[in-house]
């Protein structure tokens, strides 16, 4: 039987990291001792009051399909987070609850690209991005990023790569593999430029929340235009429930709401109702805690690759992902991170999978993982490279 798959399921390449992933549980399976530095997901369970929630929601009936939207009270729910953790009076008509942010990406690209355009984006960047492009017959538009940078796109590079197929601009920060951060005077820079072009500013905000010494800011703060992305995977640690929110602007709220209609018919109603507790007070106390442990796992992750020789030259500022250059060791980190989880039992990403950039030369380390986990990570790493 000949099988005559589309062109643009060929064109979209695994999802590298979890490969890797896949390859780490087999290893587990056979009774192996993975060290786990590969995924980009919290090793915490959902905070207990998140997860009661979702119990005491299946108990009481809630199975069934919601609004497209979301549910009311938790779009208020949010909407009244934006105040108090940003000051921002955020109408909570603008907030589309989603399956995850990949649901709100979906339709935040669906809703600005048309086919044959672009949409700028960080090399290195998340790799997902530039997929969803591709599935609506639009593209991303890569740009180099690199230390001189902060790793993140700026006005000068926007103003130098748009062209006449640019449609906007897809920042994240903090990014995912850099751990990197716009801070507010660039957002406002980088949104003057990009309605300077007659463009969409998006704003990937996934990771706000695990930043460390300082809170970041919200694009909605300096550009009540812009799409932001948000999830309850990250700092809210509901990887598995599978949701997200985007918050657009009231002209796009009617066209985004179709779409959910039609592409997911609602968000995932359980996690919804589990969702209502993200934003107790005694969820935040443990939400803080854990960004404190995240930050003292970053700070022994930095510094111990930095003794092994890896060249880490900026200290991330969030996410929970460290960006080491490894050409000292490597000139094929793909090859170098297989070989280091058959051999040394370390899952780690290759950069290959995000981006094109000088790929060949970085490994993304994830840590997502216990203190006492880093600490035989680094020493198998000493192992092999000495």
């Amino acid at each position: 039987m000949i099988n005559h798959w589309s062109d643009r399921v060929a064109d979209i390449e695994s999802f590298k990291v979890m490969d890797l992933l896949k390859r780490a549980k087999e290893l587990d399976a056979q009774g192996h001792d993975v060290v786990h530095m590969c995924a980009g997901e919290p090793d915490f369970a959902t905070p207990a009051p998140i997860a009661e929630a979702g119990i005491a929601a299946i108990r009481e009936g809630h199975t069934q399909y919601t609004p497209a939207a979301g549910i009311p009270p938790l779009r208020e729910a949010i909407a009244a987070f934006y105040q108090q953790r940003y000051g921002l009076n955020i109408p909570a008509e603008r907030v589309i609850v989603t399956a995850g942010a990949s649901g709100a990406l979906l339709m935040v690209f669906a809703t600005l690209a048309n086919p044959g355009q672009t949409f700028m984006m960080a090399d290195p960047g998340y790799p997902c991005n530039p997929r969803f492009l591709r599935l609506l017959e639009a593209r991303g538009q890569l740009v180099p990023v690199g230390v001189a940078d902060n790793y993140q796109l700026t006005p000068e590079l926007i103003e130098q790569n748009w062209n006449s197929n640019t449609a906007g601009v897809l920042l994240a920060s903090p990014a995912n593999p850099t751990g990197s951060v716009v801070h507010r005077e660039q957002l406002e820079l980088i949104s003057q430029t990009v309605k300077s072009k007659g463009g969409h500013l998006v704003v990937d905000e996934l990771y706000h929340g695990l930043t460390y010494g300082f809170d970041a800011t919200s694009v909605l703060s300096v550009d009540q235009n812009a799409f932001v992305l948000n999830s309850f995977s990250k700092y809210f640690g509901m990887t598995g429930w599978r949701l997200g929110w985007t918050i657009v602007p009231e002209a796009a709220v009617a066209d985004i709401e179709r779409l959910a209609q039609n592409l997911f018919i609602s968000p995932p109603t359980i996690a919804q109702y589990a969702a209502l507790a993200a934003f107790r007070p005694e969820t935040i106390d443990i939400l803080e805690q854990r960004r404190e442990a995240f930050r003292e796992r970053r700070d022994l992750l930095v510094n111990g690759l930095r003794e092994l020789g890896f060249e880490i030259p900026l200290m991330p500022e969030g996410a929970f992902y460290v960006y080491a250059d490894a050409s000292r060791f490597t000139d094929n980190t793909f090859d170098f991170c297989w070989d280091l989880l058959d051999q040394d039992k370390v899952a780690v990403t290759p950069g290959i999978d995000f981006g094109e950039y000088r790929a060949n030369r970085y490994i993304r380390f994830s840590y997502t993982t216990s203190v006492t986990q880093i600490e035989k990570a680094l020493e198998r790493l000493r192992r092999r490279l000495s």
